[in-house]
């Protein structure tokens, strides 16, 4: 379906991709990864041709479809969720514009034998028949079962665009691109605001796709369940598996397993070949053989064990003062958003040392719980906050509050303290910003990259 060969891409003088080569074919289920930073989003960008290459080149089927899922948004706010999720279907809007246009002309004429009302029955024909084709008379259907099985409710298709959360409105994204039958799906963190459910139904809906997929996430288990090959772009350079990912982990570590006792052994015999030229070149008679060893040992191509990235981040939230036993305590706790209920009676007790998941589906008020433990909202009820607590708060979309103008260095330094601004370097290698990174901004970054950021500056 397309062919990627040699491909070769800088960023401000630094060297992201050297000559990849790889081939995508239909069927393929691809797991991209990699450390944030290495090049994934990058490569999507490349190959949905949103952004240029240095050199190397591409090769694409003819006909070929490409869809992809970016991790920004770029609609227009204002339309409704089924409004919205229609502008998918741009072919069959302009067929149904097309067909009233007939429709509307036929029902306002009289001259019924002319030729000229004949070639608009035929012209009729034609695009009910194209719009049979394009799937006219089901996609309504189609979108809607989509978005259900995204985690809308049928209650939520009226909904405007703006009334939704940053999380709903990439799922209607999504939605869009699902609806487009490409031939190749290109999904940038695809599940970053789905929950358990909607996630079952995606990897469903991806395992029954014809074409091909790429995908790049850091959800474990979906792609395990979705992929059936995995690429790795690690320095600079990519390795090709044709295994989903928990597999090409047990693969790889046997590769290079190998690679090294393979490299043990050719230390071994390259150095025995170096004693007997040693050995050899003491004698006059035995030179001509030295020589012979000395051409042998040139020819010898040496083996080179595989550079993975082991690089972590370290990090230890440090408090600076030792808060009571106590963290949170909450009676009869409730938030309504006009006539919605969302969280009603909620009692909670949270104690020093406490590791608490709020899970539950999208909608039901995790995250609405979260602000009213951080008095971002208003509620009813009341809530006690512990002795000497301090509170850090970390939201979904904590790292669009970066200016974008500022350098990572920067950043660092404004968020510091008194205490901790000495350290502010050694902090930022802790969350895996080198020298060579701290003088980027933020805007550059990649999104795994703002999000550890923003993980650093709280």
């Amino acid at each position: 379906m397309l062919n990627v060969y040699n491909l070769c891409v800088s960023f401000s003088g630094e060297e992201l991709f050297s000559n990849i080569s790889f081939r995508l074919n239909s069927g393929d289920r691809v797991g991209l990864i990699g450390k944030n930073g290495a090049g994934k989003s990058t490569l999507l960008k490349i190959i949905s041709k949103q952004i240029p290459f240095e050199s190397g080149s591409m090769a694409f089927d003819k006909t070929i479809s490409i869809g992809y899922l970016k991790q920004d948004l770029d609609f227009e706010l204002g339309k409704t969720v089924i409004e919205e999720a229609y502008t998918a279907f741009t072919e069959i809007k302009k067929l149904e514009k097309k067909l009233d246009e007939i429709n509307a002309e036929l029902l306002a004429r009289t001259d019924y034998e002319s030729d000229y009302y004949h070639q608009l029955i035929h012209d009729l024909t034609e695009n009910q028949h194209q719009y049979e084709m394009v799937g006219g008379y089901n996609y309504q259907g189609e979108a809607e079962k989509i978005l259900i099985g995204l985690g809308f409710k049928p209650v939520d298709f009226n909904k405007t665009t703006d009334t939704l959360s940053g999380g709903w409105r990439m799922r209607i994204e999504l939605a869009k691109l699902l609806m487009q039958k490409h031939d190749v799906l290109l999904l940038d963190e695809p599940t970053n605001h789905l929950d358990i459910e909607s996630i079952i139904w995606l990897e469903q809906f991806l395992k029954n796709f014809a074409g091909a997929i790429m995908i790049v996430s850091h959800d474990r288990m979906f792609l395990d369940n979705v992929t059936n090959r995995t690429i790795e772009i690690s320095l600079g350079k990519i390795y090709d598996y044709k295994k989903n990912y928990s597999e090409f982990l047990i693969l790889r570590a046997d590769l290079i397993n190998h690679q090294l006792l393979a490299q043990k052994n050719q230390a071994k015999s390259i150095e025995q070949t170096e004693k007997l030229i040693n050995k050899f070149r003491a004698k006059a008679s035995k030179a001509s053989m030295a020589q012979s060893l000395i051409k042998k040992l040139d020819k010898i191509e040496r083996i080179e064990v595989d550079v993975v990235d082991k690089s972590v981040m370290k990090v230890k939230f440090q408090i600076s003062k030792q808060p009571g036993k106590i963290i949170f305590e909450a009676e009869n706790l409730s938030k309504n958003y006009d006539d919605k209920k969302v969280l009603s009676g909620i009692d909670l007790l949270i104690e020093r040392s406490s590791k608490i998941a709020f899970v539950g589906q999208n909608g039901q008020g995790k995250s609405t719980l979260a602000k009213i433990l951080v008095e971002e909202i208003d509620f009813k009820g009341h809530l006690k906050l512990g002795h000497n607590v301090e509170i850090g708060y970390f939201a979904q979309n904590q790292s669009e509050y970066l200016d974008p103008e500022r350098t990572v260095l920067q950043i660092a330094e404004d968020a510091a303290n008194d205490t901790n601004r000495a350290n502010v370097r050694d902090l930022l290698g802790a969350f895996l910003f080198g020298q060579e990174a701290i003088d980027k901004k933020a805007k550059v970054l990649s999104g795994g990259e703002r999000n550890r950021l923003a993980l650093c500056k709280l």
